[in-house]
């Protein structure tokens, strides 16, 4: 806490000195970059001690919002104040047309994977990242995906190379495999990013986005799995209850694994999630299967875990009532002008890493 309070101190002192846009944009990088200070702080939360996790989460993210809600006012400050000085300055033509301007809004994916973020943060999972190109033991074998799997297939895989080595990460579970050869357990993690897999249509994309989930610990089991996934579900739908349910399903990397369907249902054109018999599939998951803590040097008769994986896009789309999957990268200003988010729109508590 410490940490946080020194560079919460130090940047509202640096933020009450006379700034011009340039140096508060470079304030920004600092603490909200790939690599800024808050961004990093997030990224350690999975090494600090359980029980001062979850208040080391709530403090940081209260002081990321007074950061950026000091940051938003400055430039804002500045831009009118650079605004009064033009109409000072210089003479008006009043018979003019007023002049367009457009205003960028945040896309519904970057806006999804800050709310996700802002969650998982809160009960103590950190953010790791990993390179979207991978090799073929990372993104397979490692996961216990035997050699004649059908996701190995040239018709699934971007591979790229003749000898099938270097390939377009087909999820974003190498990212775990990554995690958990460079350190030791407990692991509490989540792992959002691109994804490729050779499909197009109303509902695939060759590019899309997924997050991946890992907690490794001892005495971890599908009741805690259970509790993870309803709490962010009801979190992320903003909605005081869930009907949720399991059905048995078959991933290499996960034994037992099931796919999770919440009850819904349709008013008025628009679908009501927690309510009515109806149901809709959101999410694969299960308990890593004790070949993969193997293939990363765990050892399955002392630490045991769940994962699971949560397809981005698609629940932008069900969130916010987009039908097509291809509009995300369509680069369409007109459609992201209705879907986007206007930042300073966008509620304090989803306001995340800058991604």
């Amino acid at each position: 806490m410490s940490d946080i309070k020194k560079i919460k101190d130090e940047y509202l002192a640096k933020l009450n000195e006379q700034l011009d846009l340039n140096l508060i944009n470079q304030i920004k990088t600092d603490l909200f970059g790939k690599n800024g200070l808050i961004s990093n702080q997030f990224k350690q939360l999975g090494k600090i001690p359980e029980e001062e996790r979850k208040k080391f989460a709530s403090d940081l993210n209260i002081i990321k919002d007074e950061l950026q809600n000091l940051i938003a006012f400055k430039i804002e400050e500045i831009e009118k104040k650079e605004i009064n000085q033009k109409l000072e300055k210089e003479k008006i033509d009043i018979t003019l047309p007023e002049r367009p301007v457009p205003q960028g809004k945040i896309h519904p994916v970057s806006q999804v994977i800050d709310e996700i973020s802002s969650i998982f943060s809160e009960i103590g999972f950190s953010i790791e990242e990993g390179p979207d190109v991978e090799n073929e033991y990372n993104n397979f074998t490692a996961l216990n995906t035997p050699d004649n799997h059908p996701a190995r297939d040239m018709h699934d895989t971007f591979y790229l190379d003749e000898k099938k080595e270097l390939l377009l990460r087909t999820h974003t579970s190498p990212v775990q495999i990554r995690t958990m050869l460079n350190d030791k357990p407990p692991f509490k993690i989540i792992a959002p990013g691109r994804t490729y897999r050779s499909d197009s249509d109303q509902t695939h994309a060759p590019m899309f986005h997924q997050v991946e989930g890992l907690h490794i610990d001892k005495n971890i089991n599908m009741g805690h799995l259970k509790g993870c996934l309803n709490y962010f579900i009801k979190e992320f739908f903003e909605v005081d209850k869930i009907k949720m349910r399991f059905r048995p399903s078959h991933f290499p990397f996960t034994e037992p694994s099931a796919e999770v369907d919440i009850g819904y249902e349709v008013k008025n054109g628009k679908i009501i999630i927690g309510e009515g018999d109806k149901w809709l599939e959101v999410l694969g998951c299960g308990m890593v299967h004790p070949n993969v803590l193997k293939n990363v040097n765990v050892n399955p008769d002392e630490f045991q875990g769940y994962a699971f994986g949560i397809g981005i896009d698609r629940l932008a789309m069900l969130k916010y009532g987009i039908n097509d999957l291809r509009a995300f990268f369509d680069c369409d200003y007109r459609w992201l002008s209705q879907f986007g988010f206007d930042p300073i729109d966008v509620p304090s508590s989803y306001r995340g890493l800058s991604r």
